[in-house]
C-alpha cells in the first residue's frame, strides 16, 4: 500500500505544502482524505458515487470539492472541479485543478480577511508553492466553467437518475445563458 495522497500528482504536491502549513491558506479550504470518506456524499446510488471524487472541504459549514470523471482520461488533474454547498448548491467550480488552485487565492468573506500573521505568512507560501509548480499567472479560458460543462453535467446528473440535483445545476445555468443574451 502506498503512503501517496492520491494518483493525482498535482493533488499529492498540494498535500505536501498542506502538511507544513501552519494555519490556512484559503478560507474554509481544507484537503480531507481523498475519495475514501462516504459521508460526503448522501447517493445511495453507484453510478453516481463512481464519477463523482470528493477531496477537500471548501468551507468551515460542510460545504466540499469532487472532481467529476466525465469521461476516462488518464489525467484526472485536467478534470473539472465541482461544488457542492451545504446548503444544497451544485455547480462546476473550476475547468481542473489547476484552475482550483488560483481561484483558492480569491478571500471571498462576509468580513474582512484574517489579519493573523501565521495566515498571512501561509497565503504568501502559498503564493509562492503556485507560481513555482504551476507558472506565474492564472489559466485563462475562453468561458466559466459552467458554460464549458454545466450543461454537460446536468445531462449526466439526469442520465444516472440524479434529477433533483440536475434541476440545480440547471438552475445556476440560467443567470449564464441570461447574462448571454443581453445585448452589449
Amino acid at each position: 500500500m502506498s503512503d501517496t495522497y492520491s494518483p493525482i500528482p498535482e493533488l499529492n504536491l498540494l498535500k505536501e505544502f498542506d502538511d507544513q502549513c501552519a494555519d490556512f491558506y484559503s478560507p474554509g479550504f481544507e484537503l480531507r482524505e481523498y475519495n475514501n470518506d462516504s459521508s460526503w456524499l448522501e447517493s445511495e446510488n453507484p453510478e453516481f458515487d463512481d464519477r463523482v471524487i470528493p477531496f477537500a472541504k471548501a468551507t468551515t459549514s460542510g460545504s466540499f470539492y469532487a472532481l467529476w470523471r466525465c469521461d476516462d482520461r488518464a489525467d484526472l488533474a485536467t478534470l473539472p472541479v465541482l461544488f457542492f454547498g451545504d446548503e444544497g448548491d451544485l455547480y462546476i467550480a473550476a475547468h481542473d485543478l489547476r484552475d482550483l488552485f488560483w481561484d483558492l487565492l480569491d478571500e471571498e468573506f462576509d468580513g474582512p480577511p484574517p489579519t493573523r500573521r501565521t495566515y498571512l505568512d501561509a497565503r504568501q507560501a502559498y503564493l509562492t508553492w503556485l507560481k513555482r509548480h504551476f507558472g506565474p499567472a492564472y489559466p485563462t479560458y475562453d468561458r466559466s466553467p459552467m458554460e464549458e460543462h454545466g450543461r454537460r453535467f446536468a445531462d449526466w446528473l439526469l442520465s444516472v437518475g440524479e434529477e433533483d440535483a440536475a434541476d440545480v445545476v440547471t438552475e445556476n445555468l440560467e443567470p449564464i445563458r441570461g447574462a448571454a443574451e443581453r445585448p452589449l
